[in-house]
This record gives C-alpha cells, sequence and structure tokens, in this order.
C-alpha cells in the first residue's frame, strides 16, 4: 500500500463522512475520493460496511463507522467515537438525507458559507431572507474547549419560509454549531413545535484541498411533509449557495481573519479561523505565516 497522500495529521485523524447510508446497496460495492485517495467500499449488513484504498491490492481495511445517518471512515487514528448528536436519535423527528454536493472548494470556505446569516436575503431571497431584513443582529460566539467546539447563540433572522412545513415569514431563532473542523450543525426553530428546535446538518468530505463533497440533512420535526419536498428544499437552498462557493477566491480558506475584511456578521467566521489555526490545521487552508496580506487589499 502506497503512502498517503495528504501529511497533514490535524485532518487525517478525523472521522471523514463519505456516503449518506440511504445510498448503500448490499454487496454493491461504491467509490469516492478522500483526501485525494481514490476509496473502495462495500455493504455486507446493517451493521458492517468495509472500506478500502482503491488501489492497495491487499485491501486493508480501513476503520469504518455508521452513525448519524452516514458511513464515515478515517485514514488517520481519530478519536474513537464522534461528535455528540442526540436529537438524531429523537425517536419523534424524520432524518432526511438531502443529498452530496460536488462543490470545487476548500471544505472551510464550504462551512464557513453555512454559518454566514450575512448572505440569506441576497442569495436566498423569497426563502431564507428578503430586502428590507438585512440586518445581522447581534449574537455570541464561543469556543468551548470541554466540547471542543464552535458554538453560535442568540441568532435571531426573518425569513419568509424558514422550512419546508412554514407557510409564512418569521423572525427565527438559530443555534450554530461546529463539533467537527469540517461538519456544523444548525438548530432553528420549528414551524411545528415552538418550544423544539429543527436542525440542519452539513458533513463536508474532502475530495481534495479545493473540492468536496457536502453531504447534508435534515433532523426536523415534521409529519406531514414528504421526504422528496424535504430534499427538494434543501436542495434549493444548496443549489442557490454553490455558485457563490464557487466563485470565492483563494478557494482555499485563509485564516488569518485580517486577509478578508471582518464585519459584525462575521463573529462565526472569526472564531472558526481562529479554531483551525489554534489545531495548526493546514490543508484546504492558507496559514497565518503564509499569508500575503497584500493579496487582498
Amino acid at each position: 500500500m502506497g503512502a498517503t497522500i495528504c501529511t497533514d495529521k490535524v485532518i487525517l485523524n478525523q472521522w471523514h463522512p463519505i456516503s449518506s447510508v440511504d445510498d448503500l446497496k448490499n454487496n454493491e460495492q461504491g467509490n469516492t475520493i478522500l483526501l485525494e485517495e481514490d476509496l473502495s467500499f462495500n455493504k455486507i449488513s446493517d451493521e458492517e460496511v468495509l472500506i478500502w484504498k482503491s488501489a492497495d491490492p491487499s485491501k486493508k481495511l480501513l476503520q469504518a463507522k455508521l452513525k448519524y445517518g452516514y458511513l464515515w471512515t478515517t485514514l488517520g487514528h481519530p478519536a474513537p467515537d464522534l461528535f455528540s448528536f442526540p436529537e438524531f436519535y429523537e425517536i419523534d423527528r424524520r432524518n432526511v438525507a438531502t443529498g452530496a454536493f460536488g462543490v470545487n472548494i476548500s471544505a472551510g470556505r464550504a462551512i464557513e458559507n453555512f454559518l454566514d446569516m450575512g448572505h440569506f436575503p441576497f442569495v436566498h431571497t423569497g426563502i431564507l431572507g428578503e430586502e428590507p431584513h438585512t440586518e445581522v443582529k447581534e449574537y455570541d460566539v464561543s469556543i468551548s474547549e470541554n466540547d471542543d467546539e464552535i458554538l453560535a447563540t442568540k441568532c435571531q433572522f426573518y425569513q419568509p419560509q424558514a422550512a419546508v412545513a412554514s407557510s409564512e415569514g418569521t423572525d427565527v431563532e438559530y443555534i450554530y454549531r461546529v463539533p467537527h473542523i469540517n461538519c456544523a450543525i444548525l438548530y432553528k426553530s420549528s414551524p411545528v413545535d415552538e418550544s423544539r428546535q429543527d436542525a440542519i446538518v452539513i458533513f463536508v468530505q474532502p475530495v481534495g484541498p479545493e473540492k468536496v463533497r457536502a453531504h447534508t440533512g435534515m433532523c426536523i420535526i415534521d409529519d406531514k411533509s414528504a421526504d422528496a419536498d424535504i430534499r427538494l428544499f434543501q436542495q434549493t437552498i444548496f443549489g442557490q449557495d454553490k455558485p457563490i462557493l464557487e466563485n470565492q477566491l483563494p478557494k482555499k480558506l485563509p485564516l488569518d481573519s485580517r486577509a478578508e475584511t471582518p464585519i459584525r456578521a462575521d463573529k462565526s467566521a472569526i472564531a472558526y479561523r481562529r479554531w483551525l489555526s489554534q489545531k495548526g490545521l493546514t490543508y484546504g487552508v492558507i496559514p497565518s505565516k503564509d499569508i500575503n496580506l497584500s493579496r487582498f487589499t
């Protein structure tokens, strides 16, 4: 078996999503790319999936995990388990994988876009935002050392159609969690139950330093909408995001917040960049020490 192409231990020692469980077929080989490595996988049963490097004649197995509706693997030595996501197991929730999207952008850029409320009125007009409701109100952001994650709370934004089940515009309360360098969860007010929140996920698979597959899903309190409508709603949103993402330059995420002019709405993005920098991530990013600030001014 040849040497691993990626040498960044920070990203190697992570669990990465490579397929939704819904897309796995018994005894049917699938293929994908993770960190520039061609991988193959085969579902043996509902509890077992085999994964190996496609070019490895010995088919030495990689670690595999089935969790939160996805198949995860690693090219390094990650923590034994994934981050906590208890809402996934609540029996009255709908867990719907809403699609995997190939995007020519770095994983960090994809996550940062997911955290950005400021683009809602301009990119998702008539759904997640509309003019003149363009203000991103003050919110709180913290980096938890105990849970090793970013948490943005007290987020509020006016949305014309916040969810599939929404019938009118409303001010929506958000909480953002970033519990993994390439995964984020958005909790938002449920239009069905005011006391609870829906959850929307983006689990990003880094195909290369400037190319990803963004796995999206919904964990929602909604017993009326069809799965197809739920998928269409999320696919519409991501379809609007994709051209914006692919036109961002540089495609790698600059970790020095001075590289791109920050505003109040960017508090989550600034915390995210600082968090990645503290971890020492180098893959798919431009580390602070490597940034030529004159390129951005």
